[in-house]
Formats: structure tokens, sequence, C-alpha cells
């Protein structure tokens, strides 16, 4: 396990890494902080949300999202939508131009990884995609199980 957890850590530091960031940046043309890209990706994977959710999702503060909601819109990536269920709340949707710099930060990350992955055979490709959507889908019930755990020994505890 700690090998695992120390090439996780690795392959989470290359994706995030400032020169790789940069060569994205400057390819597909998109001009945001990481972060950003990251709440972008986010937003078109799930939209539209409550920039709480998008936090919990994230795992990140609400102040960090607001803030980086906040510039998106000013670029013209994200607009904020009345919430159906709740006239007083806003959620947050991509813009054509958001819907369009996603795109092409995909584009670009796509051939990157085809890239440092050339030498793998398709059968070796597609048991990593396996094995990887496994272990996400395992330590996020595995979070998801332990968020419940302590939502009952809270409720237990005089």
């Amino acid at each position: 396990m700690a090998e695992i957890d120390r090439n996780l850590n690795r392959i989470a530091h290359l994706a995030y890494h400032a020169r790789q960031h940069g060569r994205l940046r400057e390819l597909a043309g998109v001009p945001l902080e990481r972060s950003a890209v990251v709440l972008l990706r986010q937003i078109a994977d799930s939209e539209p949300l409550r920039p709480g959710e998008l936090a919990n999702l994230l795992a990140v503060e609400a102040s960090h999202v607001t803030r980086q909601v906040q510039q998106l819109q000013k670029a013209g990536y994200v607009t904020r939508v009345p919430d159906p269920d709740d006239r007083r709340a806003q959620r947050i949707r991509l813009t054509p131009a958001g819907a369009e710099a996603v795109v092409r930060i995909r584009e670009v990350s796509c051939r990157s990884m085809s890239g440092a992955l050339e030498g793998w055979s398709p059968h070796e490709l597609r048991r990593l995609t396996a094995f990887v959507d496994r272990m996400v889908d395992d330590v996020l019930a595995a979070i998801d199980a332990a968020d419940g755990r302590e939502v009952a020994v809270s409720q237990h505890i005089p």
C-alpha cells in the first residue's frame, strides 16, 4: 500500500506541476490558474451545481470556489443561473466559451498522456483504465462509508 500511495502522490504532483500546467495553458490557449482549470473541468463534469457543492466535490473551502467562480465568470467561462429548487440560491454553469475551453484543455491533456504512454499496448491501456476506474470508485465508496460512520458516531455522542 505504501508503494501505491507514493506513486499516486507522484502522479498528483506531475499532474499539477507548474511547467506542465504552463504548457497546457499555452497549447490550449486557456490563461487560467491550475485551481481554476480543476474547477472548470469539475463544472463541465457535473454542472450545474451550487458553489458549496463544488467545494465539497473538490474537497476545498467554499471561499476558494467562490473566488475562482468570480474569476471564471469575469473571464466569460461560467455563468450563474437560478437554482430551480431554491430561488435564493444560484448554480454555476459553463458558458459556450467555458465548454470550448474545457474541450481544448482535455484535447491537450489527452495528447500529452498519449505521448507519454505511446509504448503501451491497447490491452495495457484498457487494463490501466479498468484498474484506475475501480480504484477511484472504491476510494470514493470508502470515503462515503467513513463519512457515514463519523456522522453515526457523532450522533451518539452525548
